[in-house]
């Protein structure tokens, strides 16, 4: 029997696509380095990324209809190609990135977007390039609190990737899932799916330059977490409190998480939120509701820095639900507590790095 190209492609016209219903010729599959030598054939077959979930199978299909309908006897090899390049491996995801930074609260409702969003603004007006991930994937609430909630953020194509251009609001680059789903949609995820939307979130995004991207995560200690340092090598975590007893043993908690020898992230500090509460027409007055100094005290016995305590005004909610983060304003009482905040930031990641290894990435096991 002697072999010729037809009789290869018209077998291969008979494996549909999944993703598209077309067969592996119309839509250009076939790519054009096809060799017959005696009874052996090899060609390679054209995906567009990398990590297409159909590829395993369709390699066997074309494998079985070249055996179906020229014959068994032909001795097949076909290898993969993608028109997009592949993701960088990792450790190597986000090379033009100097500081990351989790910030995360061992309980929910203790205010961590909201330090989250606050701080990554003061950063950006302090002068430093700031990106900011909602990595809190079943409740991300960055889109309201930076009023891009009906943002769609876009493609781009570098260096033969397609990536996702971060929404920029108050000089911080931002994405979110909440941009990716309907608002108004439970976003029922198993730990997979929500594990593999961040790491797109994070790997196959257009982040650039940063001297601090920050990751707001979800609340207690979960598979986002874990995806989290076994993707990234974070320069550190900011844990969240309120001064309540309930939340400082939650925040004890997310402080051992990171801390502890696998998974080795230093702590930058904690956070103390709603330390007191304020009222406008009493600026002078502090009214301790949920207890007084509770993070200072739990900071000093766990040997991490107080980086900063946050009052209750009635401000900062309201510049969470309208999208316009407190720190906006330089004048008010939390504006100078989220710029001091900021500043204790930056200087703790100096020290750290200056004192400090570099963190290395969780190995999965």
């Amino acid at each position: 029997m002697t072999l010729y190209p037809k009789l290869i492609m018209d077998a291969l016209a008979t494996v549909r696509y999944p993703g598209t219903g077309k067969n592996l010729v119309e839509a250009g599959m076939v790519a054009d380095n096809l060799r017959i030598d005696g009874m052996a054939v090899s060609f390679s077959l054209v995906f567009e990324k990398p990590t297409d979930p159909f590829m395993k199978s369709l390699v066997k299909s074309a494998e079985a209809a070249i055996h179906a309908y020229v014959s068994p006897d032909v001795k097949v090899t076909i290898t993969t190609e993608s028109r997009q390049a592949p993701r960088p491996e990792v450790g190597k995801l986000l090379p033009r990135v100097k500081n990351i930074i989790g910030v995360s609260s061992g309980k929910g409702g203790v205010g961590k977007s909201t330090v989250a969003a606050n701080l990554a603004v003061a950063l950006a007006k302090m002068g430093y390039r700031v990106g900011l991930l909602d990595a809190d994937i079943f409740g991300p609430s960055m889109p309201k609190m930076f009023q891009v909630e009906n943002a769609r953020p876009y493609l781009e194509k570098i260096d033969g990737r397609d990536l996702i251009v971060p929404v920029e609001k108050y000089g911080v680059k931002l994405l979110s899932i909440g941009f990716f789903v309907d608002p108004d949609q439970a976003t029922l995820w198993r730990g997979g799916m929500a594990s593999n939307a961040l790491k797109q979130l994070i790997a196959d995004a257009n982040w650039g330059e940063l001297d601090y991207f920050l990751l707001d995560l979800p609340p207690g200690t979960s598979d986002i977490h874990l995806t989290v340092v076994q993707t990234l090598a974070m320069t550190g975590a900011i844990v969240v409190s309120t001064p309540q007893a309930v939340a400082l043993a939650d925040a004890r908690k997310g402080i051992n998480m990171f801390a502890n020898d696998k998974v080795n992230v230093p702590i930058l500090g904690l956070v103390e939120n709603m330390a007191w509460f304020t009222p406008a027409e009493l600026p002078d007055n502090k009214y301790y509701i949920f207890g007084k100094e509770g993070a200072r005290r739990l900071a000093e016995e766990m040997g991490v820095p107080l980086l900063g305590q946050i009052p209750i005004v009635q401000s900062i909610r309201e510049g969470g639900d309208n999208g316009t983060p407190v720190v906006l304003n330089d004048d008010s009482v939390t504006g100078h507590a989220f710029l001091g905040l900021a500043a204790a930031v930056v200087r703790q990641v100096d020290r750290r790095n200056a004192e400090q290894a570099p963190t290395k990435i969780v190995e999965m096991h």
